[in-house]
Order: C-alpha cells, then structure tokens, then sequence
C-alpha cells in the first residue's frame, strides 16, 4: 500500500463525495479533528477505489462511510462511525456504548438511513471541491 503515498499514522475516511449528508459529515469531523488523525478521500475517486480494492470491499455493498487504518484494519457503516466518533474523546467516547447493540441490528438502521440518504438529503453533480482551509485534510 505505500505505493498509494497514504500518510502514515493516519485514519482514512472514504465517504460517497456526492451525497449532501456525507458532505455535512465530513464537515463536522473535520471541525473535531483536533489531533489531526483524519484523512478524506471520495468512494468515487482513483484512489478510493485502489483502497477498496486492497482491503477487499465491494462498494456496490457498502457505497458509504469506511474506515481505514492502514496496516491495521478497516471498519464500515455503523462500526466506522463508532470509530471515528471514539477519536473525539469526551462526550462522543459515550458512543462506543453502541458497541453493544449487535452489529446487524446497528447496521440494519445505517443501511435504512444510507439507501434514503440521496432523498432526505439530496445529491450533488460532484464531489465536493476542500477550501483552501481544509484541502490538506483530503487525499
């Protein structure tokens, strides 16, 4: 995988760069970083598709939220968002009590909220252009 220049130490985010709620999710991790842990590339990039290959993911399955540590392991739908919210510390850490909901259960309520996704939120023509502020946080 080093030939994909991941940079070390970090968590890979891969999120559907058209869709509005992931957008707005994005967002607000990227506000949170405070410990600069997070990287964001777009499902629908090269590069996000050379990861999910590597880790074996088919996105016509899982066309959401993954995450990715790379040479460590790689969560999706609701774990990733536990293990991402798990990074904040504080009041987000109390989200890994959802841990304890079986995970067909938690990822049977993110599926619904994924499949309505593009309709209660919209979807735009592309990926989201970073600002200038924030374009180093995405690969």
């Amino acid at each position: 995988m080093e030939h994909l220049n991941l940079p070390p130490g970090k968590k890979i985010v891969l999120f559907d760069g058209v869709c509005n709620l992931c957008d707005n999710i994005v967002q607000y991790v990227i506000k949170r970083d405070k410990k600069d842990v997070f990287r964001f590339v777009p499902l629908q990039s090269e590069l996000g598709q050379q990861i999910t290959q590597h880790i074996g993911i088919d996105t016509k399955q899982v066309d959401s939220i993954i995450l990715y540590e790379p040479g460590v392991a790689y969560f999706y739908k609701s774990s990733a968002a536990i293990e991402i919210a798990r990074e904040f510390g504080g009041v987000f850490h109390f989200g890994t009590l959802f841990k304890i909901i079986p995970t067909a259960l938690r990822n049977h309520l993110y599926d619904y909220v994924a499949w309505n996704r593009y309709k209660w939120y919209g979807k735009k023509d592309a990926c989201m252009i970073p600002t200038p502020e924030v374009k180093s946080k995405f690969l």
